[in-house]
């Protein structure tokens, strides 16, 4: 089953996604998240990420948190990382359940090197809370989705 989520990518303007109505591919900029998009073909409207966003790129990972309307969490992973499979599943509840409130980012260690060294990430996983651009919380090791939203809540 091909879903909206399962198209979306994170890039220097915003995300990128496949509508579900036509296929086209649409942009949501970063500073227009929260608000209504509508495709450019059909006009269907899009609904806002339900499931985390992977980062493939630096460029992609400092507009998504300059830019985003919305506070980003950031999962600093690894696929070899036990902890972060475990962590995975409960990501994916957090961005369902904060749809169109706050944007689930997923950062590969191995693919962005230079972000984990950028942000000394001594420990994985490690989820980092911004806001407007800036840190404002920070936590290592797996958790349950309950211990995720309390994390994202006391931050805000």
């Amino acid at each position: 089953m091909n879903t909206v989520a399962d198209t979306i990518e994170a890039d220097e303007r915003g995300l990128l996604l496949t509508c579900p109505h036509c296929s086209k591919r649409n942009r949501m900029t970063y500073e227009r998240l929260g608000q209504t998009f509508r495709c450019g073909q059909c006009h269907t409207e899009l609904p806002p990420p339900a499931e985390p966003v992977e980062v493939n790129s630096e460029t992609a990972f400092n507009a998504s948190l300059a830019r985003s309307s919305w506070p980003v969490l950031v999962d600093f992973w690894a696929s070899w990382c036990g902890p972060c499979k475990m962590l995975a599943p409960e990501l994916v509840k957090i961005a369902g359940e904060g749809t169109g409130r706050w944007l689930i980012a997923k950062v590969s260690i191995e693919e962005l090197p230079a972000l984990a060294q950028r942000f000394r990430i001594s420990s994985i996983p490690t989820l980092t809370l911004f806001k407007a651009g800036r840190e404002v919380a920070r936590q290592a090791g797996a958790m349950p989705a309950a211990a995720i939203r309390q994390f994202i809540q006391q931050a805000g």
